[in-house]
């Protein structure tokens, strides 16, 4: 396996997974509903694209708008076909009104994976204490990503809170990678990567043309060729 730093984007259909995979994506993250940030695609979407490329696909649980679980069987339903149809890894992350993990539906959510790696996603910005959630997720079986911008305000505020948990690698908690995204530009790279940060996640940069428009081949290429500089 290549040590060059992982760059994930963000795929909606087949159109775009081919695009980033051309431009050097190393994983796509799957979901459906943008004006959503982001729900579960349909076990047919992740058919189409597990079909047209061969790099890691990350599928994302989620069934609205938020960072509360909703109806977990429902979510435990989607994992479930998703899994049937050939989904291995994950994207997911609750939290409850006071904005601590919401511990029953990660768990039993993470126990219908049966070990599948997952990202907690971008819920833990929006957390009440970012310390206490990493330690009470710390034992849970397949978590090695965390998807963050540091700040629920993203990259631009969140750099502080980025650099001091790189910095913490290794200890209790901190084990999993940092997936940096949410308002993440090319200029924030060189001091994330000098910090020993090596996987971001870009979505609307990947789309020179909107949420409306594919992925951008030469736009991901743009990424591709600057973590690798």
């Amino acid at each position: 396996m290549s040590n060059r730093a992982v760059l994930e984007v963000i795929a909606l259909d087949a159109e775009d997974a081919v695009a980033a995979q051309a431009g050097g994506a190393d994983r796509l993250e799957l979901v459906t509903d943008m004006a959503a940030d982001g729900l579960t695609p349909s076990c047919e979407t992740f058919a189409e694209i597990r079909a047209a490329v061969d790099i890691p696909l990350r599928v994302m649980l989620r069934a609205a708008d938020g960072f509360a679980a909703g109806d977990i069987e429902v979510l435990l339903t989607r994992a479930r076909e998703l899994r049937a149809a050939g989904a291995e890894e994950f994207v997911l992350g609750f939290l409850d009104e006071e904005g601590r993990p919401d511990l029953v539906a990660v768990e039993r959510l993470v126990a219908e994976l049966d070990g599948c790696r997952w990202t907690f996603h971008r819920a833990i910005d929006r957390a009440a204490d970012r310390d206490t959630l990493r330690k009470q997720l710390a034992d849970l079986p397949g978590l090695d990503t965390y998807l963050t911008a540091g700040s629920p305000k993203g990259v631009d505020d969140g750099i502080p809170t980025l650099l001091a948990e790189a910095a913490r690698t290794g200890d209790p908690g901190y084990e999993p990678q940092i997936l940096v995204g949410g308002g993440l530009r090319l200029e924030h790279l060189p001091e994330l990567l000098a910090a020993g940060i090596d996987a971001v996640h870009i979505g609307g940069a990947a789309r020179p043309h909107g949420w409306s428009g594919p992925v951008d081949e030469a736009a991901v290429r743009e990424w591709r060729a600057v973590l690798d500089a």
